[in-house]
Formats: structure tokens, C-alpha cells, sequence
């Protein structure tokens, strides 16, 4: 690429700046384009000057657009459509030509070229907070649909940098430094446009740090001539080495930039005169690749016997390429003066490799990047140098498509988020904060009205728009496309869910108390499943909700005990018959209950209130009905027997014979973890004599409270699953429950 040279806006005419583009465009331009242009551009000029896009007072527009298009000319190659493109611009900006009259007069190529133009021209004014993000490069990535438009926009910026050297508008000139040390400058270096890179870091330190700037340039100076003096005096001698040890090579020398000069005082904390690397030189070698290795090392051997070398700052990518594939050899030496020299040692092959992307510079400061960026741009900076029909006639076909899958947005404030492609409102108002995504009732995108489900586009403003009565709704799961937008969907609709059935828990056993009425988890288990309901809190829910009433649900408890009553299986004998102790041990006695002292065959049941089980300690119940109901020692109701009817109460035993399984209900509370549910009733089918019989589940604040109705020949079978339970990862507590 050729060095750019511009005369200043202040000093250089317009008829001289357009016989320039005449002369670098002839070979290029078609022979009506002159005129049309030139008619153009006059019927826009007073209007164009008058609106002065560049938002920069004394800055004359029409000016900055002739030396845009004359150094785009010069710096990378004459070409029709992108002078056109950059000529037409600032009439485009301000509504003087439409884009479709741009379409039909100049063809498709200009008009796409302007119309990136002034897609990116958008993101400047009221979103100048933004360009100091990295989401700020990518998304005008994504509006530039042209690798030409990137290359106009970083001259552009070069002769808007040039022209603004002591604006009296000191922020301004601050915001648009710090914009090209952070945007431009980096993608300038990847497009391997070096000149233009250093010369927008340069000027950045300039604008942003006059002071320093002033005092590395004035040192520069002053040594000018006993610098260059200094790098011919040390490579002279190097030279004359190499060429005796029958070396074929190039060596260059320089001063390295004042912005590097300024970044290695800032990472070194020294001042200008103990820099390292202020001076550097480069040898390259042209050498078989069977000889790289030997010949680097050789000319290594010439300079460090000739200098004295820094072991510390020796840097070997011969023996150890990077990872990215750069190789060389990296020493520095100690001059003549005590002058500390980088001097870097390569060979032909390793030096076009780093030259043309593998191993980019700015990556190799420690830049970091995106991998899909830096493939592509060093792709593009290939082309660009080593392309046989010319270097714009390639990049007309090339698109920055690397973010096609994401979209950028702005909030009013000028703050830019990304998101991905296909993120509605919805998506956006959960990314700024969980609470604003519970409570968006919509938004305003640039200034129209949009659903909660609108998907958003590059470059919209979306203001949110929120009610306290908002709730999160299931259906939201069905637009919203990031992760955290569902995640939190599924929060807090779980939330209220559990809210919403601790009320209806607790309106149920209020009712329950006022009509003096108890109902087991077995039983209740089964009005949940007869009234539809797949879970215990979707039941609860629905009562919260008033969908459903208490008396209702207790209407179902007393119709199924009604049923239980008529169905069960109740053993009885025509008379009470005495029995003695070896007629208890006869082959044909199946009870497995003794009640009361050698008395057989009476009629019972097994309380449901506790739910007694072979095993435990037991007492007989003589009801109203005549039948008599057997409870645990410690069922809830013993207490309140004993002291009301101990009259009716009648010692009862197990008669030794196992065999019948009978129902118990097990309490579970634990972490509600993927998985632990599964290992519980896996865990308990596998006991052999036991089965699962039933299950409810209830889930809240990350625990579950389960209830697991098991049948058991004994208790012993159930303190043995109770204890296997409490070994489940993320059990916190099993206990027998009433």
C-alpha cells in the first residue's frame, strides 16, 4: 500500500481536489460520470454545508468527501464505485438523493456501497457512548455488507483525524481520537493498511495526550539525525558479517512508532531515554526451508558475538513456533552507546507468513480477537496483497457476514447490547434485568409501539415498557429464544405457582379443621388423581386460584370413604370362639392378628389414620359399628382413646405369621435435584417382599417434600427402605409418616 499524503481542508480547493480525482479516476470512470457528478454535487453543496453531518463546525464537508475519495484513490486503488459511492455520501446523509435514484442512475454496486455508508453513518451522533464497546466494532461489522465500505469508513476517518489538530471543540476531538485508537487503528493493521494504523494511533496519543505526545515527538527530533546515523552505524558492521558468513538477506531499520514508544513507557514504567526496543532491526533471510533453522541461528550467532545480548529478553518461536504459527527469533542487544536494539531473525518464508495474517501484529501485542475476525480479515488482507486482477475487484465480492446470527441494540441511552438472531422485546427487557422481563408489557422500538413477541434488528432502539401487574406467563416460553429469558420465565411462574399453592394448602386445612375433618396423603392423593390433577401443586394451585373449592374436595373425600366402606375386605366369624395356645399354632389358622385373650376370628380393621403394619406395637378399638379398629401405640388418636374410651380399648398382638403386605406412607425431603426421584423408586422396587404403591411429589425454593406410599410385610422391611432412602445423594430427611 502506498503512503497516504493529503493537503490540509483548510488550504486545499475544491477545483483542485476534483481535478485530482478526474486524473487518478480516468482509466476507471465512465465518460458521462464527470459531468453528472459535478452537477450533483453542485445543487447539494449549499444544503450539504448547511446540515454539515460531520457534526464538526469549521470543517468544510464538501472538502472532507473530495480528500476521502482522492486518498481512497491513491492509498488503495482507483475505483469507479467506491469514488461514487464516497462522493455521494454526505447528499445521501441528508435526504438530497434516495437510495433507489442512486440505484437506478449509478447501478447496484454503488447503491450497496452507499447504502452501507449510511447505515454506519446512523451510529454516530446519539450513539456515541456506545463506540468504546467491542459490541461497537460488531455491529458495524454487521451494517458494513461490504468490505469496502470498512476500507472508506478507516480513510474517512483518517482525514477527519487529520483535519480536526486544534479543534477548539476539545471533546469532540477526544471522543473521535479515543474512537480511532480502539476501532479504526485495529481495523486498519488487520487489513494490513500499516501506515494508516500507526498514523491513527499517533494522533489518537496526540488528541488524548498532547503533552506526552509533544515531549516523545520533540525527543524524536532532536535525535533525528544521530538516529538514523545510529542504525546505519549498527547495521553496517552486522552487514558486513552476515554477507562474509555467505548469507543471503535484507535488514531494515526504523524507530519504532510514537504511540508504541508511549505504550512500552506505560507497560515499562520508564521514561523515554530507558525504553527497550527503541530502535529495531530486522533481518531476513533467503534461505531453502531445510536451511531455516541453521541460517537463523547463524545470524543469531553474528550479532550476539558482535553485541551483547539480553539473555532475558531472548524470545525463541524457531525451536517453539505460536500456536497461531509464527515463527522467528527475537533477541535484544546492547549498541553502541549502551543503546538497547530489538533485532528480530527470520527467514523469507516466516516473514510472509507474519506479514500476511497468520501471526498479525496486533495480535501479537496481546491483542485479544474474535477467531472467526481474524481468520477472515487476515484472508482479506491476502487478497489485498496478492491479488492478480487487482484488489478491489475482489473485495466487491466479499461480505462481513460473521455475525449474521446475532443482532445489536440500543437502549435511549446509547448503551448497545447484543443479542441473538431472533431475539424478541421480551428477550431484551430479561437481558437488562429479571425483573424488568417479569413486568414488560412491551416496548417502543424507535419510537412505534411493539409486541412483548417483535423480534428485534440491528441497530433499533428499544425503550421497555413495564406494569406492576405483569405477570410471567407460560406462553412467553414459546417466543423468547435466549437461555437466561427462559431460565427466568420458568423461575418465577414456578414461584407464583408455589405461592399461589401454599394459599390453597392452607385454605384447604382451615376448612378441614372448621368441619372437624381429617384427610390422609393416601386419600388425598387419590381425589388429586380422580379431580385431573397430574401433581399436588397443580391441585393446591387450582384451590389458590379458586378454580376449584375445599368443599368440594372434602365432597370427594367423604364419597370415597363411603366407597372404602363398602369395598373392604373385612374378616369375621359367625361367633366368638375361645382359643388356646396350641390351636393359635394350628395349620389352618390364617389371622395374623391376636385380639384379646385367645379370642379368634373377630371382625377388624386396620386404622387408616396410622396405618399399622406387622411389626408394631398395636392396641384394638372396639368402634360404634362393632367392629373393632386396630392402631399403633402411637397413632395421633391413641392419646385422646385412652382418655375418652378406655372402656372400648382391647389388647391386641401379632399372631407370628408373615406373608401380607401392608400399605405405609413415607416422608421424603431433599434437594429437587434431576434424578433423585428415579433412584428412590428404583431403590424401593428392588426390595424384595416390598412395592411402590403410590407417589406424590411437591417441589418449592429447590426441595421437594414427597410422600411415597410403600407396601411391606413387616417393619422391619420398612426401616430397612428408610434407611437405604437416607443414603440417596440429596435426601435430607426420611421418616415414617402418620
Amino acid at each position: 500500500m502506498r503512503q497516504y499524503t493529503v493537503s490540509n481542508t483548510a488550504t486545499t480547493s475544491v477545483s483542485g481536489l476534483y481535478r485530482d480525482l478526474l486524473r487518478l479516476t480516468s482509466s476507471v470512470a465512465h465518460p458521462d460520470d464527470a459531468p453528472r457528478l459535478r452537477k450533483t454535487l453542485g445543487e447539494c453543496a449549499a444544503a450539504i454545508r448547511e446540515a454539515n453531518p460531520l457534526h464538526f463546525k469549521g470543517i468544510d464537508p464538501i472538502v472532507h468527501t473530495l480528500l476521502t475519495a482522492r486518498s481512497v484513490c491513491e492509498g488503495i486503488s482507483p475505483d469507479r464505485s467506491m469514488t461514487v459511492a464516497v462522493l455521494l455520501a454526505e447528499p445521501c446523509k441528508v435526504g438530497l438523493i434516495a437510495l433507489d435514484t442512486i440505484e437506478n442512475e449509478w447501478g447496484d454496486d454503488v447503491a450497496r456501497l452507499s447504502r452501507g455508508l449510511l447505515k454506519v453513518s446512523g451510529l454516530y451522533g446519539h450513539h456515541a457512548a456506545a463506540t468504546d464497546t467491542d459490541n461497537f466494532r460488531r455491529l458495524l461489522l454487521t451494517f458494513a455488507e461490504d468490505i469496502r465500505v470498512i476500507i472508506i469508513m478507516i480513510v474517512e476517518r483518517l482525514i477527519l483525524m487529520r483535519a480536526i489538530n486544534h479543534h477548539p471543540d476539545d471533546e469532540a476531538v477526544r471522543l473521535v481520537a479515543c474512537e480511532a485508537a480502539y476501532l479504526y487503528a485495529p481495523l486498519a493493521h488487520r487489513l494490513g493498511l500499516y501506515a494508516i494504523k500507526s498514523e491513527l494511533e499517533d494522533m489518537s496519543l496526540k488528541y488524548t495526550n498532547r503533552d506526552m505526545y509533544t515531549r516523545i515527538a520533540r525527543k524524536l527530533n532532536e535525535t533525528k539525525a544521530n538516529r538514523d546515523a545510529y542504525i546505519d552505524n549498527f547495521i553496517r558492521p552486522v552487514k558486513e558479517a552476515l554477507e562474509k558468513e555467505g548469507l543471503n538477506f535484507e535488514i531494515k531499520g526504523r524507530t519504532k512508532s510514537i504511540y508504541s514508544i508511549w505504550n512500552k513507557m506505560q507497560k515499562q514504567h520508564n521514561d523515554v531515554e530507558h525504553i527497550y526496543d527503541l530502535f529495531a532491526i530486522r533481518i531476513i533471510i533467503d534461505t531453502p526451508e531445510r536451511r531455516e533453522k541453521p541460517d537463523c541461528w547463524l545470524a543469531y550467532s553474528v550479532v550476539t558475538d558482535m553485541y551483547q545480548p539480553n539473555p532475558a529478553r531472548l524470545k525463541d518461536w524457531l525451536s517453539i513456533p505460536k500456536s497461531n504459527g509464527y515463527e522467528s527469533l527475537h533477541i535484544t542487544v546492547k549498541g553502541p552507546d549502551n543503546k538497547w536494539v530489538e533485532v528480530q531473525i527470520r527467514t523469507r518464508r516466516m516473514d510472509e507468513i507474519a506479514e500476511k495474517g497468520i501471526a498479525a501484529h496486533w495480535k501479537y501485542k496481546g491483542i485479544k480477537s474474535e477467531n472467526g475476525l481474524d481468520t477472515w480479515m487476515n484472508h482479506v488482507r491476502e487478497i489485498l496483497e496478492t491479488a492478480d486482477s487487482g484488489p478491489t475487484e475482489l473485495m466487491k465480492n466479499m461480505s462481513l457476514d460473521m455475525y449474521s446470527k446475532e443482532v445489536f441494540v440500543f437502549t435511549p441511552r446509547g448503551d448497545l447490547f447484543r443479542l441473538p438472531l431472533g431475539a424478541t422485546v421480551l428477550d431484551f427487557a430479561f437481558y437488562i434485568h429479571s425483573h424488568l422481563g417479569c413486568t414488560c408489557t412491551g416496548a417502543k422500538v424507535n419510537g412505534r409501539t411493539r409486541k412483548l413477541n417483535s423480534k428485534l434488528r440491528s441497530g433499533d432502539t428499544v425503550e421497555i415498557m413495564t406494569s406492576a401487574q405483569q405477570q410471567p406467563k407460560l406462553d412467553w416460553l414459546s417466543f423468547v429464544v435466549t437461555t437466561k429469558a427462559r431460565n427466568k420465565i420458568r423461575q418465577s411462574v414456578n414461584e407464583r405457582a408455589n405461592r399461589v399453592a401454599d394459599l390453597g394448602r392452607e385454605m384447604l386445612q382451615r376448612r378441614l379443621k372448621n368441619r372437624k375433618a381429617e384427610i390422609d396423603d393416601g386419600t388425598l392423593t387419590r381425589i388429586i388423581k380422580k379431580l385431573g390433577y397430574k401433581t399436588a401443586t397443580d391441585f393446591y394451585v387450582a384451590i389458590g386460584d379458586e378454580q376449584i373449592g375445599p368443599d368440594r374436595v372434602i365432597a370427594e373425600y367423604e364419597a370415597l370413604k363411603v366407597a372404602a366402606d363398602e369395598e373392604e375386605v373385612i374378616r369375621s366369624a359367625n361367633t366368638f370362639t375361645l382359643q388356646t395356645p396350641a390351636d393359635e399354632q394350628a395349620a389352618g389358622n390364617d389371622d395374623i392378628l391376636v385380639i384379646g385373650d385367645n379370642i379368634k376370628g373377630v371382625n377388624y380393621r386396620l386404622a387408616r389414620c396410622c396405618n399399622p403394619i406387622y411389626g408394631d406395637s398395636v392396641f384394638g378399638f372396639i368402634s360404634s359399628e362393632g367392629v373393632i379398629k386396630i392402631h399403633r401405640t402411637d397413632c395421633p388418636n391413641a392419646a385422646n382413646i385412652r382418655e375418652r374410651y378406655p372402656y372400648r380399648m382391647i389388647q391386641t398382638r401379632w399372631s407370628g405369621k408373615v406373608g401380607q403386605q401392608f400399605a405405609a406412607t413415607i416422608r421424603v425431603v431433599g434437594h429437587d435435584d434431576i434424578g433423585i426421584v428415579t433412584n428412590i423408586t428404583s431403590l424401593i422396587n428392588k426390595e424384595a417382599g416390598s412395592s411402590l404403591r403410590n407417589i406424590s411429589i411437591d417441589s418449592h425454593a429447590g426441595l421437594f417434600n414427597g410422600y411415597l406410599v410403600v407396601g411391606v410385610p413387616t417393619t422391619e422391611a420398612l426401616n430397612n427402605i428408610i434407611r437405604k432412602i437416607k443414603t440417596v445423594k440429596g435426601v435430607k430427611d426420611v421418616k415414617r409418616s402418620n
